[in-house]
């Protein structure tokens, strides 16, 4: 499929009104880390989501609230309310809504008034769920039952979670993510290092079947001797990916297999939300908590790699993402240190939002001209007000990733059956 520069916009731009905007208010997506309101009536944070500038509390009863970010009074900021006892009180007036956007206390009206049962603010509905608040913004007589990916049902112990924000269109993050060739040359990060398997064959093949959730995807590589190296992928629309499971770690056997996601949730047109998971896939093995902390360093998410209080790189744009020519030179193929940054660079470096009408894909872009089909298939089913794929639980609980080796010759589908099948 071509994309044009109108399928382009219509691919990007996420607002209210906007084809991929009504599409994204049809799912549960991420607004925030639960940690960043960790405590009950801690303060608020600031959210901003498909161009909607909002307003996240934890009340007194630990229920979370997702309110438009100005009071409907005189449209003073909520991000400075005093969040007490079950409502954030705007400190303008003292109005004060509760987690569903009730205005609970108007004092500066008369006692007697009545108007403050009249007057209530723009509120989304919460869940939370693997370390993760999610929301709906949609309509209400279209809200599907909340996620249930397998990861979110990970026993306690087995997940991580992190969050990282870039500056562009979610698209190019998506692509970017989805997107296996690549993983040969931009995380080359050993040059003198040929034994790394996406090394041994730089032209994966790749084959995609569509299914509920969005679609399945294999990468195939030689590697020698007869083997080959599957990876298979999960594609959940309309912004996730599941990764294989580890095969070693620091030169060794892994103890047990780490499978891996993002979720790339749009900020607005112009920036993403990257939400970051990693979990055990044995029930019986919780995830060594030094792995997942060793795991965000050496993707260049590590706790020193943020601006402080936030989830935004220091390594950025401006300043080339710190790119070491004779690093580059020497050792690694970009020179940009962290896998995850070196992600960004790129995908930043083609503009807030990529011209996609001049671009030319090959033969292993065939997951990421997939994610565009469905996606705009999505935005033909939610204006014609029909459920779009992936949405509801049943489309995709069942589902995982992993990685193994099998025989050249062998059936993919058949080998990796077991793999690809959730077991939480």
């Amino acid at each position: 499929m071509r994309i044009t520069t109108e399928l382009n916009e219509r691919l990007t731009r996420v607002g209210p009104g906007t084809a991929m905007g009504e599409v994204f208010r049809r799912y549960w997506i991420p607004a925030l880390l639960a940690s960043d309101i960790a405590e009950p009536d801690s303060p608020p944070v600031r959210v901003r989501l498909l161009g909607e500038d909002l307003v996240a509390f934890r009340d007194s009863a630990g229920d979370v609230g997702l309110l438009d970010a100005h009071c409907p009074h005189r449209r003073a900021p909520l991000f400075f309310g005093r969040n007490e006892e079950c409502g954030l009180r705007c400190v303008y007036h003292g109005w004060k809504f509760d987690v569903h956007g009730n205005c609970v206390d108007a004092p500066s009206e008369p006692p007697e008034s009545q108007f403050r049962f009249r007057v209530g603010t723009l509120s989304y509905p919460t869940h939370e769920a693997g370390g993760i608040v999610w929301t709906y913004m949609g309509p209400v007589d279209r809200m599907p039952d909340p996620p249930d990916y397998e990861w979110l049902r990970a026993p306690a112990g087995h997940l991580g979670v992190s969050q990282s924000n870039e500056p562009c269109n979610y698209l190019q993050a998506v692509e970017g993510g989805i997107d296996t060739a690549h993983s040969s040359f931009a995380h080359n990060n050993d040059l003198s290092n040929t034994s790394h398997l996406r090394a041994l064959d730089t032209h994966p093949r790749l084959e995609v079947d569509v299914a509920d959730h969005g679609f399945t995807y294999a990468s195939l590589r030689r590697i020698g001797g007869g083997r080959i190296y599957l990876r298979t992928y999960q594609f959940a629309m309309p912004f996730m990916q599941f990764r294989g499971g580890l095969i070693s770690w620091q030169g060794e056997p892994a103890d047990y297999p780490v499978l891996h996601g993002h979720v790339w949730v749009p900020i607005d047109d112009e920036n993403t939300a990257i939400y970051n998971f990693a979990y055990s896939a044995d029930p019986g093995q919780p995830m060594d908590p030094r792995w997942f902390t060793d795991h965000e360093e050496e993707m260049g998410r590590g706790a020193d790699h943020f601006v402080e209080g936030t989830h935004w790189l220091k390594r950025t744009p401006d300043n080339d993402f710190l790119i070491d020519r004779e690093v580059q030179r020497t050792r690694t193929f970009t020179g940009i240190e962290g896998v995850n940054t070196q992600d960004y660079a790129i995908q930043t470096g083609m503009g807030r939002i990529v011209d996609r009408s001049r671009e030319a894909l090959g033969s292993t872009d065939l997951a990421i001209s997939t994610a565009r089909r469905l996606l705009l298939e999505a935005a033909d089913d939610v204006a014609a007000d029909r459920t779009p794929r992936g949405s509801t639980p049943e489309d995709h609980r069942a589902m995982r990733a992993g990685d193994l080796l099998m025989a050249e010759g062998d059936d993919w589908r058949e080998m990796s059956k077991d793999v690809r099948q959730a077991r939480f």
